[in-house]
């Protein structure tokens, strides 16, 4: 018999909840792809830790990286060390090191594993940055860190950036300045405002057909140093736009700069792809998404269906996790972590529902009701009696019964 619980609903009555009794999605045993995916990856924290949450990262290591593994085992890369793992929102740069560290440490063990690291400026706080030359200065500290570990690098958005630049040229001469230095191909990172606030008109405009134009230049003028770029503006007319317009010659394998999609509203339509374009790069999406995190077997199993053809199975598999993923990822956007990390203890992958930083706080009760319920529907309910019980108690510590 399926197992029912109480749940709030979104006007504050409790409600009766049964469970779909659908089978779970499994993962691939053996995936293989024609995309590169990136799931950017949360941390798991250390509830156990005798810190200020508030004020200190602390990290359960061996969880983290457990949860990796679990990742790379369903054929998706790790985009270490992003906004999904709390980055500048309670993970600081000497802790993002260590986990890009400990990271690249566990990838070599796994063969075809992949891992992109963030780099950033966050170690720069915005108001102690003068100009771009303290800018340039705090990528190239991060760069020269990872690099030396071997990393392959993520450029971050930089709020220290977006607080002095005057203007278009200041973003052209940090970025000029960034990848003519790069080791190896690097992703850039366009995240939009619903993100995080602080990088309103990055690229030296607030509109975004302007600041495109000059992310689009700084690009075209280092093809070969540029892998791909990461969007998250929630637009997939902007991303298309976009992608037409991409190099098509450079990149990792001199076939074109990817667009590597950070559309948690409209992946699957992005990742399939129209096929328009001169080039095979203008006409489909690669991915780093944080949502991979939170729906990752059916991230896997349908790029497996994908990559063989069956684009109808692919969207089949994928069409049930968009509610879920605008329901996470709803404003304000920036605490949608909270729902990935809610997902993986649902899921039995840490055995707690506490975050870097005290951010379980930020969704409530009636969001985490739903996101349960959006879940259930997805397949994404990995071992319902575990779960009912971890919603159980949840609904305890918030004074429902029953």
């Amino acid at each position: 018999m399926p197992a029912t619980l109480t749940l709030p609903r979104a006007d504050g009555a409790l409600a009766p909840y049964t469970l779909s009794g659908r089978t779970p999605i499994a993962p691939p045993a053996h995936p293989r792809f024609d995309r590169i995916a990136y799931s950017a990856a949360h941390v798991v924290a250390d509830p156990l830790a005798a810190v200020d949450p508030w004020l200190e990262a602390a990290v359960d290591w061996d969880a983290t990286i457990a949860y990796r593994m679990r990742l790379w085992k369903m054929g998706l890369g790790v985009a270490e060390a992003m906004d999904t793992a709390q980055r500048g929102m309670g993970l600081d740069w000497p802790t993002s090191l260590e986990l890009i560290r400990r990271s690249l440490d566990a990838a070599r063990d796994v063969p075809g594993a992949l891992v992109a690291s963030g780099c950033g400026t966050d170690h720069l706080a915005p108001e102690a940055a003068r100009g771009v030359d303290d800018v340039i200065r705090a990528y190239e500290e991060q760069m020269e860190a990872i690099e030396r570990l071997g990393g392959k690098l993520i450029v971050m958005a930089s709020r220290a950036l977006a607080r002095v630049a005057q203007g278009p040229a200041d973003y052209e001469r940090v970025y000029d300045r960034v990848l003519s230095q790069a080791r190896q191909p690097v992703i850039l990172h366009w995240l939009g405002d619903m993100f995080d606030p602080a990088l309103a008109g990055y690229w030296g405009s607030a509109d975004a057909d302007a600041a495109m134009e000059t992310a689009l230049g700084v690009i075209a003028a280092h093809p070969g140093k540029v892998d791909g770029i990461k969007i998250s503006l929630l637009d997939k007319t902007k991303e298309i736009a976009m992608r037409r317009r991409l190099p098509a010659s450079g990149g990792p394998d001199g076939k074109g700069v990817r667009m590597y999609t950070g559309d948690d509203f409209n992946y699957a339509e992005l990742i399939d792809g129209d096929g328009a374009g001169t080039s095979a790069n203008h006409g489909r999406s690669d991915a780093l998404l944080g949502i991979f995190d939170a729906i990752a077997p059916a991230a896997s199993a349908a790029l497996v269906e994908l990559a063989a053809g069956r684009s109808a199975r692919f969207h089949e598999i994928l069409a049930p996790t968009v509610p879920l993923s605008r329901h996470i990822f709803q404003a304000p956007t920036r605490f949608y972590k909270t729902g990935v990390v809610f997902m993986a203890w649902l899921n039995g992958h840490q055995s707690h529902f506490t975050m870097v930083g005290g951010q379980q706080s930020t969704r409530s009760l009636v969001h985490l009701a739903e996101l349960f319920r959006l879940a259930d529907a997805a397949a994404l309910i990995e071992q319902p009696e575990r779960a009912m019980r971890r919603m159980q108690h949840l609904l305890a510590l918030h004074g429902v019964s029953g």
